[in-house]
């Protein structure tokens, strides 16, 4: 195997990891909206924290995607 094929294979297991962040956003939101149909009144609160983890859901996709290109282009 020689190095272009290696660093092909490298890079689509890093990209992997984008999977569990669509999972994970996934997650965030469906529960963002079921706790605000429960609970109109919370939307102050909650809305908020699910920002707040769907920027450091989506901060994991952008690690993944930076190793990726390092691995093919460096």
């Amino acid at each position: 195997m020689d190095l272009a094929s290696a660093k092909l294979i490298g890079a689509g297991l890093a990209v992997i990891g984008l999977a569990g962040v669509g999972v994970g956003i996934g997650n965030i939101f469906a529960a963002l909206v079921s706790s605000i149909a429960r609970n109109p009144s919370a939307r102050d609160n909650v809305f908020g924290l699910a920002i707040l983890g769907f920027a450091l859901t989506e901060a994991v996709a952008l690690y993944a995607l930076v190793i990726a290109f390092i691995i093919l282009f460096v």
